[in-house]
């Protein structure tokens, strides 16, 4: 699903014009992006957590030249689904 099969569909379970629901979703995503940038932790019930963690320093191998180098560490998001999601998801049947 693309951005604007997104909105439309929002829009018609909300009854919102597809412009307005597209300004909430915008103001939902900037607010996300400041608390991550903030290094807060957002949990929205019934969904999931997202976090944003730190990944410490590693040696990777480089698989061709078999030279060692070091990662440097960095911030990564990462997103925990809610157990009921996980669940639902894991017993769908596929096809």
């Amino acid at each position: 699903m693309n951005n604007k099969e997104f909105i439309n569909e929002l829009s018609g379970r909300t009854g919102y014009t597809a412009s307005s629901t597209q300004k909430m979703v915008n103001t939902i995503i900037d607010a996300l992006g400041d608390a991550f940038q903030e290094g807060k932790p957002v949990s929205i019930e019934n969904f999931g957590n997202f976090e944003v963690r730190k990944k410490m320093e590693r040696i990777m191998v480089n698989p061709t030249t078999q030279q060692r180098m070091l990662v440097p560490p960095k911030l990564v998001l990462s997103f925990k689904p809610d157990e009921e999601w996980k669940s639902k998801i894991k017993n769908q049947k596929q096809g």
